[in-house]
């Protein structure tokens, strides 16, 4: 029961209590009993005005609640003239001021914030309670290359992905770079902050390859030219002196065998510089429309001679009709021609190479059946002059790397189950 409804049934009750004693009372003088009455009808008449007075700020203070209960934070009182209602308006309209004006520095922070988030140039993850992923920015879906759907309200762990597993693996505070494809480099850092009581994590996910390549490109092509230049500069003469002495008649036939391998080596050294050297002269591609299916045949016959040496067979899946692309011939043919070399190179004995092409997404798939790439290698596949192999000096993959590099090409390297490796270059710029 209310609290005005039991307070109107108590003053009801005691007016009818009264008006029974004063009948009882009063009955043989009329005089009285009427002066009595209309003193019980005058308090009920006051009794009411109170009534009316004492509860009416208690129906505004419920409108009040109301408004706030429902966020409006627009509705406002206007005074009455009466000292203690216009006391408890004058409280709660400065209460609603604080309130609207708290609402939308709130309002004005959180659209800053969502503005903030949405256009840094970080990839920003930020997770729920559990750990269950709450926002994406644009450009964390774009490095993850993943959409909102797929990985709101799960938690990040429980998403199969290279960046996503290393981030669940992470603890507040701490960072990371990562390597995905022996390529991408990225940066994680992880850290969080206090909502309601609640530690909230958010991550920071940031590409590093193109800082990271710049600065190894600048390093080993100074290196290089240095190198180039002093081997250059000393095989010259040295060949010079060397050929003069071949051609005097004085020599044994040991000592003219002994000068011809000299010369040979010197040889070999300044073309083993000059590979080098391409690399860090490799002009900018000369870019024009050419067809992907041709020049992936145009590859496979070239390189048939040496796949068929070691009993290595050719399969083409190529789509139908053809797909153009915008690239410098001659630098993507080396590029392919070296992909197909390393194949061949990494099947043992007999097996097979797969050219498979997609017009969309435009796409070439090179499939070997070759023993694949060790994990403890994975990593470092594509870095510069990295190779598995004793003789090898890790120039081809190197310079694939920077022509694809520079045609702005994304392109990977990956062992996706036991005898069969792919290279994967994916033609959208």
């Amino acid at each position: 029961m209310k609290l005005r409804t039991k307070y109107i049934l108590f003053v009801g009750l005691i007016h009818l209590v009264a008006l029974v004693l004063t009948f009882i009372i009063f009955q043989e003088n009329r005089i009285l009993f009427i002066a009595s009455e209309v003193v019980v009808i005058v308090s009920l008449v006051i009794f009411w005005q109170l009534y009316r007075q004492l509860i009416s700020p208690l129906k505004t203070l419920m409108q009040g609640i109301d408004a706030i209960r429902d966020r409006d934070f627009n509705v406002k009182f206007v005074t009455t003239g009466k000292y203690e209602m216009d006391q408890l308006i004058k409280v709660y309209n400065a209460m609603i001021d604080e309130l609207r004006e708290e609402r939308t520095k709130q309002e004005q922070q959180h659209f800053f914030l969502e503005k903030l988030i949405n256009t840094s140039p970080t990839g920003i993850i930020i997770l729920d309670f559990d750990e269950s992923i709450h926002q994406v920015n644009p450009l964390a879906l774009k490095l993850l290359g993943l959409e909102e759907k797929v990985l709101l309200g799960k938690p990040v762990h429980s998403i199969f992905h290279p960046l996503l597993q290393e981030i669940s693996r992470l603890h507040s505070g701490e960072s990371k770079t990562v390597h995905v494809n022996g390529i991408e480099t990225y940066k994680l850092q992880k850290s969080h902050f206090i909502d309601r009581g609640f530690a909230r994590y958010f991550i920071m996910l940031e590409e590093l390859t193109i800082e990271i390549l710049a600065a190894e490109k600048k390093a080993y092509g100074k290196v290089i030219r240095m190198m180039a230049h002093e081997v250059n500069n000393t095989i010259g003469p040295v060949n010079s002196i060397l050929q003069s002495t071949l051609q005097s008649q004085q020599n044994s036939p040991v000592i003219n065998n002994a000068l011809q391998v000299a010369i040979d080596r010197n040889l070999h050294l300044n073309q083993f510089m000059r590979n080098f050297a391409d690399i860090v002269r490799l002009p900018a591609p000369q870019v024009k429309t050419i067809d992907l299916n041709k020049l992936v045949e145009q590859t496979g016959q070239l390189m048939a001679l040496s796949a068929g040496e070691k009993e290595i067979s050719f399969r083409y899946e190529l789509a139908n009709g053809p797909i153009m692309i915008q690239a410098d011939n001659l630098q993507l043919e080396q590029a392919l021609i070296n992909i197909v070399k390393n194949a061949i190179e990494a099947i043992p004995g007999k097996g097979s190479i797969q050219f498979i092409t997609q017009a969309w997404p435009r796409q070439l798939v090179i499939r070997d059946s070759g023993k694949g790439i060790a994990p403890e290698v994975a990593d470092q596949i594509f870095s510069p002059f990295f190779s598995t192999r004793k003789d090898g000096q890790g120039i081809g993959l190197t310079l694939t790397r920077e022509i694809l590099l520079n045609h702005g090409f994304e392109f990977s390297l990956q062992t996706t189950a036991p005898g069969n490796t792919e290279f994967t270059i994916l033609f959208e710029q």
